[in-house]
C-alpha cells in the first residue's frame, strides 16, 4: 500500500533531522604545516568554511608557537611527522619554502591527508608530476593556492567566458611587474637551490590566471630572456619578505620576458618582475576573444602594499558597430582572493563545490616556467 507523501515525511522527519544535525556539527579537521605570514589568511578561510585548525607545525618551534597564539590553534608542533600522526587530521596547509612543497606534500598524501599548498607548486614539472601521482594513489585532493582565480573579478570573468560570451580567447598578457620589490636579499626566495627561480616562478599567478581564462591549452613553444640587473643593489628591496641574509646567495633573476605559443594557436605574452624600470607594481591579465576581450588588473600605490591599491575588471566588446568598454563592478577584496581560495579547500574536500585547480594544470604551469628557463639559456626557443 503506497503511503501519503504527508505521512512518509512525517515517519522520516526525526531521522532526517538526525541526519542534517549530524552533518552540520561535522567539520573537516586541517592542520597547517609552517608558521609564515600565509599563516593567517590560511587560518582564516578555512574556519569562514567550517573546518577546525588543530594544529600547526614549523621546524621552528617558537615560530610555530607565536603563531598558534595569534591565530588561536590549540596545539603547536616542532615536527612535521608529529602533526600527520594526528588521528583526527583529515587535510594540511603546505606553507614552506618553495623547495619543500613537494616532498612534504607527497609526504601528507601518503599518510592519507588532503593537500592545500601554497604557489609554485613544485620546483619544476617533475617534481609537480610526483606531486599528482601521489594524489592520485592516495584518492586524496591536491590543491594549490592560486588566490587570483578566487578573486571576485577573476569569478565575474570567468562567468562570462563559460557563457561563451568572449569566444575563443585567441591571445592573452599576463603580467606582475614591481619596481621596487626584491624579497630580500641573500634568504631563500634569492636562492635557486631553495626558490627554483626567481618572479618567473614567484609571481607566476597571472600567467596561471591567463591559462585559467584560455581553457588551459596545450603548451608547445615557449621563448623567453631572463634578467639579474639589480639582484645585488639593495635599493631595489621590497617593504616586505625576510630579513637580507649577510654572505647569502643571490643567484635568481629579477626580471623575465616570455612568449608562450599553444598547439592550439592561442598564444601568451609574459612580463614579470621583482626589479624593473616600471611606473608602478601591476597584477594583471589582459586577453581578446573572437567576441570580447578582457582585464583584470590590480595597481599598486606602492609595491607591495595594498591600502591604496586600484581594482579594474573590464570587458571590451563591439555593440551595434561601435566599440564598446563595459566596467564589471564586484566586491572589493583586499585579500586578493587569499581567504576565498582557503574556503574552496575546504568546500572540495566536504563535496559541496569542485577545486579551483587541478594538478594537471600545475604540471602543465611548470613546464612552462622550466621551458622560459630554458630558453633564456640557450637563446632560441624551447619545446615544451
Amino acid at each position: 500500500m503506497l503511503l501519503p507523501l504527508r505521512r512518509i515525511f512525517l515517519f522520516m522527519a526525526p531521522f532526517l533531522s538526525l541526519s542534517l544535525t549530524t552533518y552540520h556539527t561535522m567539520s573537516t579537521k586541517i592542520g597547517i604545516i609552517g608558521a609564515g605570514g600565509m599563516s593567517k589568511y590560511h587560518a582564516a578561510g578555512f574556519r569562514n568554511a567550517g573546518a577546525e585548525i588543530v594544529a600547526i607545525a614549523d621546524v621552528n618551534l617558537a615560530a610555530a608557537e607565536k603563531t598558534a597564539a595569534r591565530e588561536n590553534i590549540p596545539l603547536a608542533l616542532g615536527d612535521v611527522k608529529a602533526l600527520l600522526k594526528l588521528p583526527e587530521l583529515d587535510a594540511v596547509s603546505v606553507i614552506v619554502p618553495n623547495k619543500f612543497h613537494a616532498p612534504l606534500a607527497i609526504e601528507a598524501l601518503k599518510a592519507g591527508k588532503h593537500v592545500f599548498c601554497e604557489k609554485p607548486p613544485a620546483l619544476n614539472a617533475k617534481e609537480a608530476r610526483q606531486m599528482a601521482d601521489a594524489a592520485a594513489k592516495a584518492k586524496k585532493l591536491l590543491v594549490f593556492n592560486f588566490n587570483n582565480r578566487a578573486r571576485p573579478e577573476s569569478y565575474a570573468i570567468r562567468e562570462y567566458i563559460e557563457a561563451g560570451q568572449t569566444g575563443v580567447i585567441n591571445s592573452a598578457q599576463a603580467k606582475w611587474i614591481r619596481r621596487c620589490g626584491i624579497p630580500g636579499f641573500g634568504g631563500w626566495f634569492t636562492t635557486k637551490a631553495l626558490s627554483g627561480g626567481g618572479p618567473v616562478i614567484d609571481l607566476l599567478h597571472m600567467l596561471d590566471l591567463a591559462l585559467y581564462f584560455m581553457g588551459y591549452p596545450e603548451p608547445e613553444y615557449v621563448l623567453g630572456q631572463t634578467f639579474d640587473t639589480f639582484i645585488s643593489d639593495k635599493s631595489f628591496k621590497g617593504p616586505w619578505g625576510i630579513p637580507d641574509v649577510q654572505k647569502g646567495v643571490n643567484d635568481v633573476e629579477t626580471a623575465a620576458h616570455g612568449f608562450v605559443k599553444f598547439a592550439t594557436g592561442q598564444v601568451v605574452t609574459l612580463q614579470t618582475s621583482w626589479a624593473e624600470m616600471v611606473a608602478r607594481e601591476e597584477v594583471s591579465v589582459t586577453f581578446q576573444g573572437t567576441k570580447a576581450g578582457g582585464l583584470v588588473r590590480r595597481l599598486f600605490g606602492r609595491d607591495g602594499l595594498d591600502d591604496t591599491a586600484i581594482d579594474t575588471c573590464e570587458l571590451y566588446t563591439h555593440d551595434h558597430n561601435r566599440p564598446v568598454n563595459r566596467s564589471v563592478i564586484v566586491k572589493a577584496d583586499e585579500t586578493m582572493g587569499r581567504l576565498r581560495s582557503a574556503e574552496n579547500f575546504v568546500g572540495a574536500i566536504e563535496g559541496r563545490e569542485a577545486p579551483l585547480n587541478l594538478p594537471s594544470q600545475a604540471i602543465s604551469l611548470l613546464r612552462i616556467t622550466d621551458a622560459l628557463y630554458a630558453s633564456a639559456a640557450s637563446g632560441k626557443p624551447v619545446k615544451c
